[in-house]
């Protein structure tokens, strides 16, 4: 079994973790580590940047930081190691970064059923499997 888990999820869509974050804690019954992430998106383009006053960048951040705690205490239960943390940027780029620089065993993430623009586009989940160098265990929702 897995010792160190890295579990992606959309704070703002239940059914994006609700199923990973049970399989998560079944591979962990034995005991590890969960790191929880959630990544806030970049802006993109510079242009798109200057449309928010200065500082709104930082104070998201925190925002989401402290969403991602409140998550953390309401859905893991006590007794589990949990780190959550705060990514920005790319999704599926922060992912995989924080994959790596955390040294996890297995990444746990979900997925929805595939509809005909995830076959043009590629979800998160999908460009996550291909690149990955640790296992990617897919749970779908």
């Amino acid at each position: 079994m897995p010792r160190t888990i890295l579990l992606p999820v959309d704070l703002s869509v239940e059914k994006t973790w609700r199923r990973p974050l049970a399989e998560a804690l079944d591979m962990l019954r034995d005991g590890g580590v969960l790191h929880v992430v959630s990544v806030l998106p970049d802006f993109g383009m510079p242009a798109v940047g200057g449309f928010f006053r200065k500082g709104f960048e930082k104070e998201a951040l925190h925002a989401f930081g402290v969403a991602l705690a409140d998550w953390v205490k309401t859905n893991v239960p006590d007794g589990v190691e949990v780190h959550p943390h705060v990514l920005h940027g790319s999704i599926y780029d922060e992912i995989l970064r924080a994959a790596d620089k955390l040294n996890v065993d297995v990444i746990v993430i979900g997925a929805h059923r595939p509809e005909l623009r995830d076959y043009l586009l590629g979800p998160n989940a999908a460009r996550v499997v291909r690149h990955a160098r640790q296992s990617v265990y897919v749970v779908r929702d």
